[in-house]
């Protein structure tokens, strides 16, 4: 198939090559209605298709964000980057997705890979702030980036974050006012970043029961963050003779992994288990049973990312530094002990 040129427009339309572009690329220049419709109706007739890479080279502005996160198969991540894409695209742009699983290296391949196609910014959902990939696009060719749903390792770094802390601590107190005598932590491994999400919520779940005078040594069990895995993990933990009462985990999917395995041993949540998560996933309210959790400002959080991203972009200076912290609310269901029917918000 041969391909139409802007050339073989100009020749349908009787016009110049230099007249079609500024059809198409409406201006620079003004074109007159009649020229402006021959124009049109020749791109029609002949069906051209212009070349929109090149023209967003000669621009400089690709109209593409690049946004990587560590796994898109987990819900929470989908939904995260499914909200940034429409809040891109009601901003006329497109998004670009990597995962990284989890890997620095392959974090740091989508970022450069993406520097390279000149998109006009970068959101990163990154486990580490400090690896190579990332520090090095403080550097780089004023490209904006902003974390997203991770705080910045530097005073100059941009980040869109959630109130971690302060909503792990509302639920795990819910937890304690249920009688339990202590609350275990289902959380993340030991070697996250000090600025991690459940870093934040861990010290959350601490300073709850801190505050109601009860000791946390032996009672943080590292856990993976996909269900499958934290399943496994989590059949150990409800299999020891001194198994918990009570347990906040630091993610949806854990809980969920969590409620499987007490399914699995013939424990009965809530009865004789009360189970709270973090992120309100979508499947958090049909989980068995429906689960109580925290639920952050995704939406919110996503289009304000994209806010700063293109604001950068357009002004052509960085953002302003430091995190813009969203809060996070307690959302109760049945998981935690309370009644049917008194699900709560």
């Amino acid at each position: 198939m041969v391909r139409v040129t802007r050339d073989d427009v100009a020749r349908a339309a009787g016009t110049s090559t230099a007249v079609v572009s500024y059809v198409i690329n409406d201006g620079p220049r003004p074109v007159a209605a009649a020229t402006r419709a021959r124009v049109l109706a020749a791109v029609e007739e002949l069906g051209y298709r212009p070349n929109r890479v090149a023209q967003a080279m000669a621009r400089r502005r690709t109209n593409l964000i690049g946004m990587v996160v560590p796994d898109a198969r987990q819900p929470f991540f989908a939904g995260l980057a499914h909200m940034v894409e429409q809040a891109a695209a009601e901003r006329g742009r497109l998004l670009l997705i990597g995962n990284s699983d989890y890997a620095d290296e392959r974090e740091a391949h989508y970022i450069r890979a993406f520097l390279g196609m000149q998109v006009d910014g970068l959101i990163l959902v990154t486990q580490d702030p400090s690896v190579p990939g990332v520090a090095g696009t403080d550097a780089g060719d004023g490209t904006p980036v902003v974390l997203l749903h991770h705080r910045a390792e530097t005073e100059s770094g941009v980040a869109v974050v959630a109130d971690d802390e302060g909503g792990a601590q509302e639920v795990v107190r819910h937890l304690l006012e249920h009688g339990h005598a202590a609350v275990h932590c289902f959380g993340g491994t030991f070697a996250l970043s000090a600025n991690d999400p459940v870093t934040a919520r861990t010290a959350g779940w601490a300073a709850a029961l801190a505050e109601a005078g009860l000791p946390t040594e032996g009672r943080l069990v590292p856990a993976p963050f996909d269900r499958v895995r934290a399943h496994a993990e989590a059949l150990a933990l409800l299999a020891r003779a001194d198994r918990p009462t009570a347990v906040f985990c630091t993610t949806d999917d854990q809980a969920i992994g969590l409620l499987r395995a007490a399914d699995d041993l013939g424990i009965r949540v809530p009865e004789d288990l009360a189970v709270a998560g973090f992120d309100d996933i979508a499947e958090a309210v049909i989980a068995g049973p429906p689960l109580t959790t925290v639920a952050t400002a995704q939406d919110e959080m996503a289009r304000a990312a994209v806010d700063l991203v293109l604001k950068a972009r357009e002004d052509e200076e960085p953002a302003p530094a430091g995190a813009r912290t969203f809060p996070a609310r307690m959302v109760v269901r049945r998981s935690c002990g309370c009644p049917p029917g008194g699900d709560r918000a």
